[in-house]
């Protein structure tokens, strides 16, 4: 499963419903686009550091971006941009995760509800 920004932040906050959930799967995925927002919400160094960590040892597979995720992400982008607000991360991941035909744990399901080829599990903290 794909892990969403949300739920990993969640996770490192030490929500315990969203460790569980994690725990509970098998397969780990990150996309390139959480990793960075990961780091990039990180207050320290050592922050950054802990997340790495934290990735490393649930052995978290981070799945690149490719010239397939690029080219569905535009269509995403072109397709419900203006018509439900989709922003331009949400389309990368959302396009990782179909791409790679994995489903997207998420609690924001509200940003991925206009793609239909997604499979999304809800999350609730």
């Amino acid at each position: 499963m794909l892990f969403d920004t949300d739920v990993m932040i969640w996770a490192l906050r030490g929500n315990k419903k969203a460790a569980a959930c994690i725990d509970e799967t098998d397969i780990l995925y990150i996309s390139a686009v959480s990793y960075m927002e990961l780091l990039k919400g990180a207050r320290s160094k050592n922050e950054q550091k802990a997340i790495k960590v934290f990735l490393r040892d649930l052995r978290f597979e981070h799945l690149p971006l490719t010239e397939a995720i690029s080219h569905r992400a535009v269509i995403y982008v072109e397709e419900f941009a203006l018509s439900s607000g989709l922003e331009l991360a949400d389309a990368l991941i959302a396009s990782t995760a179909c791409e790679q035909g994995i489903d997207l744990c998420t609690a924001n399901d509200k940003h991925y509800r206009a793609v239909s080829d997604l499979s999304i599990h809800v999350f609730r903290p």
